[in-house]
């Protein structure tokens, strides 16, 4: 746990970190890690009522740096395939098994998934582009060892 008095700073504190540049990846499968899991409420839509939502982040290691992608899963039963996707893709489910969400095992989890890029308009009306998760695959083993992958 981060010891939030380290990350205080004062007024007068010099700063250094310039942050990242934002990586946005080509289309293809990337291996990634579960970084964060938050629960939240979706509030509805035209198609899904209001219903609970995990809200998933995930890092992609790349030779240009560090992407990382938010996603929400919707916690609703017409969209229950994607979250079985989700955790067959960590390796928590096996197709076709019943499971009961683990929701505490998520964070540190591996996965694979494709990855393509998604176009937006910002708020000052300017096409931007961001990375988003297309589908995931299924897990296995040899997606993560040996390490030296061309990704």
């Amino acid at each position: 746990m981060i010891d939030n008095k380290d990350m205080l700073m004062d007024w007068n504190d010099a700063i250094e970190e310039d942050g990242q540049e934002y990586v946005l990846l080509p289309e293809g499968d990337y291996n990634f890690t579960v970084t964060n899991f938050e629960r939240g409420r979706f509030p509805g839509g035209q198609k899904v009522p209001a219903c609970n939502k995990a809200t998933i982040t995930v890092q992609v290691d790349t030779k240009e740096g560090i992407a990382t992608v938010k996603f929400d899963l919707l916690l609703y039963r017409s969209l229950e395939w994607r979250i079985s996707s989700f955790f067959r893709c960590i390796g928590q489910k096996k197709h076709g098994e019943k499971l009961t969400m683990d929701w505490n095992k998520v964070i540190g989890s591996k996965g694979r998934a494709h990855f393509k890029q998604r176009s937006y308009t910002n708020n000052q009306g300017e096409e931007k582009f961001t990375n988003d998760i297309d589908r995931f695959i299924d897990y296995n083993e040899e997606f993560f060892f040996p390490n030296d992958l061309p990704f």
